[in-house]
């Protein structure tokens, strides 16, 4: 039950701004993001569903993302938790952009997907969370909770692009 807790605290710390990855995937290049996408943003996230019933979600939340580029590195800071990942843009058409992150913890999978539509100086979107518990025992899938946030982002300030 510890470890449980342990996981709701770390999934609530990322929860919004759980973007990363290593490398980029092929066909998608790091020039295709919009430069409206870099800089600080004040992301509320409000829950639409959950499957979880032994997991209580955070109902909503207020976040600031600051997305800043150097070289082929996109990195996201949550100024308020503390938080920061380096992150993976997955797929991007125009204004519209995914990114995914995947952590493990013992015996525990959780799988962060964010989609976005930048509209100038704001932007909408929806968080996809999954959280897979696997059995200590084989390893076999025992349990799957997902949830799914609405975002919404309003620019704080400009972007921020420090090497190309």
């Amino acid at each position: 039950m510890k470890n449980l807790k342990k996981l709701i605290v770390v999934l609530l710390l990322f929860c919004g701004i759980c973007v990363s990855a290593k490398t980029l995937k092929a066909g998608v290049s790091i020039d295709s993001v919009p430069e409206a996408f870099y800089g600080a943003w004040r992301v509320v996230s409000k829950i639409d569903k959950q499957s979880a019933k032994s997991i209580n979600f955070r109902p909503s939340m207020i976040d600031v993302w600051n997305l800043s580029r150097s070289g082929n590195v996109i990195n996201l800071n949550n100024p308020f938790t503390g938080a920061s990942a380096s992150v993976t843009v997955d797929y991007v058409d125009g204004n519209i952009i995914r990114f995914t992150k995947t952590e493990e913890y013992e015996n525990k999978k959780l799988t962060d997907t964010v989609d976005l539509k930048l509209n100038g100086e704001t932007f909408t979107g929806i968080n996809t969370i999954v959280l897979e518990t696997f059995s200590t025992y084989d390893n076999s899938l025992i349990q799957k909770d997902t949830a799914l946030y609405i975002l919404k982002g309003e620019k704080i300030s400009g972007s921020s692009i420090t090497e190309k």
